[in-house]
Protein backbone atom coordinates (compact mmCIF):
# COMPACT_ATOMS: atom_id res chain seq x y z
CA UNK A 1 0.00 0.00 0.00
CA UNK A 2 1.48 3.18 -0.89
CA UNK A 3 0.84 6.86 0.30
CA UNK A 4 -2.93 7.75 -0.11
CA UNK A 5 -4.09 10.88 -1.63
CA UNK A 6 -7.67 12.84 -3.15
CA UNK A 7 -7.19 15.24 -5.93
CA UNK A 8 -9.16 18.45 -4.28
CA UNK A 9 -10.15 21.98 -6.34
CA UNK A 10 -8.23 25.32 -5.59
CA UNK A 11 -8.40 28.06 -7.02
CA UNK A 12 -7.00 29.47 -9.68
CA UNK A 13 -3.91 31.90 -8.99
CA UNK A 14 -1.96 31.66 -12.51
CA UNK A 15 -2.14 34.87 -14.38
CA UNK A 16 -4.67 35.52 -16.69
CA UNK A 17 -6.93 32.69 -14.98
CA UNK A 18 -10.42 33.48 -14.98
CA UNK A 19 -11.86 34.40 -11.99
CA UNK A 20 -13.58 31.00 -11.12
CA UNK A 21 -11.05 28.99 -12.64
CA UNK A 22 -9.90 25.92 -10.10
CA UNK A 23 -7.29 23.26 -10.82
CA UNK A 24 -6.99 19.88 -9.13
CA UNK A 25 -3.73 19.27 -6.50
CA UNK A 26 -3.46 15.97 -4.35
CA UNK A 27 -3.83 16.42 -0.39
CA UNK A 28 -2.38 13.42 1.55
CA UNK A 29 -4.85 11.46 3.25
CA UNK A 30 -3.53 10.59 6.85
CA UNK A 31 -2.96 6.80 7.39
CA UNK A 32 -2.98 6.79 11.00
CA UNK A 33 -0.76 7.52 13.50
CA UNK A 34 1.84 5.32 15.82
CA UNK A 35 1.91 6.55 19.24
CA UNK A 36 5.12 7.27 21.44
CA UNK A 37 4.62 3.72 23.38
CA UNK A 38 3.66 1.85 19.98
CA UNK A 39 7.66 2.93 18.87
CA UNK A 40 9.01 1.85 21.81
CA UNK A 41 7.16 -1.24 21.60
CA UNK A 42 8.25 -1.70 17.77
CA UNK A 43 11.77 -0.86 18.94
CA UNK A 44 11.87 -3.33 21.95
CA UNK A 45 10.56 -6.06 19.63
CA UNK A 46 13.36 -5.94 17.34
CA UNK A 47 16.24 -5.35 19.64
CA UNK A 48 17.26 -6.55 22.61
CA UNK A 49 16.04 -3.99 24.52
CA UNK A 50 12.80 -3.73 26.95
CA UNK A 51 10.08 -1.46 25.90
CA UNK A 52 11.32 0.29 29.82
CA UNK A 53 14.56 0.95 27.78
CA UNK A 54 13.32 2.09 24.73
CA UNK A 55 11.26 5.10 26.23
CA UNK A 56 13.73 6.06 28.30
CA UNK A 57 16.82 6.08 25.72
CA UNK A 58 14.22 8.39 23.72
CA UNK A 59 13.03 10.95 26.87
CA UNK A 60 16.52 11.21 27.14
CA UNK A 61 17.24 11.57 23.52
CA UNK A 62 14.73 14.52 23.56
CA UNK A 63 16.02 16.13 26.45
CA UNK A 64 20.18 16.34 24.76
CA UNK A 65 18.83 17.68 21.50
CA UNK A 66 16.93 19.74 23.87
CA UNK A 67 19.57 21.21 25.88
CA UNK A 68 22.20 21.31 22.93
CA UNK A 69 19.71 23.03 20.31
CA UNK A 70 19.47 25.51 23.72
CA UNK A 71 23.14 25.99 23.43
CA UNK A 72 23.42 26.63 19.46
CA UNK A 73 24.99 23.37 18.53
CA UNK A 74 23.37 21.06 16.02
CA UNK A 75 22.48 17.57 16.20
CA UNK A 76 23.69 15.12 14.26
CA UNK A 77 21.51 11.61 15.38
CA UNK A 78 23.24 9.22 11.80
CA UNK A 79 20.76 7.79 9.65
CA UNK A 80 17.74 9.04 11.67
CA UNK A 81 18.72 13.11 10.19
CA UNK A 82 20.44 16.22 12.01
CA UNK A 83 18.22 18.82 14.64
CA UNK A 84 19.72 22.40 13.97
CA UNK A 85 18.57 26.21 15.39
CA UNK A 86 17.49 28.94 12.58
CA UNK A 87 16.84 32.36 13.60
CA UNK A 88 14.68 35.37 11.64
CA UNK A 89 14.50 38.63 12.29
CA UNK A 90 13.66 42.39 11.23
CA UNK A 91 16.88 44.40 9.98
CA UNK A 92 18.26 47.64 11.28
CA UNK A 93 20.21 50.33 9.68
CA UNK A 94 23.36 49.98 11.64
CA UNK A 95 24.73 47.59 14.66
CA UNK A 96 23.49 49.87 17.49
CA UNK A 97 19.74 50.24 16.59
CA UNK A 98 19.65 46.42 16.45
CA UNK A 99 17.54 45.36 19.48
CA UNK A 100 16.78 41.77 19.74
CA UNK A 101 14.24 41.78 22.30
CA UNK A 102 11.61 43.16 19.28
CA UNK A 103 12.78 42.59 16.24
CA UNK A 104 14.16 38.75 15.98
CA UNK A 105 11.58 36.19 15.86
CA UNK A 106 11.22 33.36 17.80
CA UNK A 107 13.78 30.72 16.40
CA UNK A 108 12.46 27.83 14.59
CA UNK A 109 14.37 24.29 15.17
CA UNK A 110 14.93 23.06 11.49
CA UNK A 111 15.04 18.60 11.40
CA UNK A 112 16.98 17.40 8.14
CA UNK A 113 16.12 14.12 7.53
CA UNK A 114 18.84 11.54 7.29
CA UNK A 115 20.24 9.38 4.19
CA UNK A 116 18.08 6.30 5.37
CA UNK A 117 15.01 8.32 5.71
CA UNK A 118 15.30 10.32 2.69
CA UNK A 119 15.19 7.11 0.31
CA UNK A 120 11.61 7.47 0.83
CA UNK A 121 11.27 9.92 -1.53
CA UNK A 122 12.53 8.09 -4.39
CA UNK A 123 10.62 4.48 -3.31
CA UNK A 124 7.45 5.65 -2.13
CA UNK A 125 4.31 4.95 -3.78
CA UNK A 126 1.13 7.02 -4.46
CA UNK A 127 -2.33 5.32 -4.75
CA UNK A 128 -5.38 7.97 -5.48
CA UNK A 129 -8.49 7.65 -4.05
CA UNK A 130 -11.40 8.47 -5.25
CA UNK A 131 -13.47 11.46 -3.88
CA UNK A 132 -16.25 8.99 -2.78
CA UNK A 133 -13.56 6.94 -0.57
CA UNK A 134 -11.72 9.62 0.87
CA UNK A 135 -14.84 10.96 2.90
CA UNK A 136 -15.50 13.98 0.93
Amino acid sequence: MGIRYKLVPRKDFSKGALEDAKLYYPQLLNNGNISFDEVCEAVAEQTALTRADVKACLDRLAYIISTNLKAGRSVNLGDLGSFRVALSSSGATTPEEYDASTMMRPMKVVYTAGKSIQEIRSKATFDRIKTEEAGG
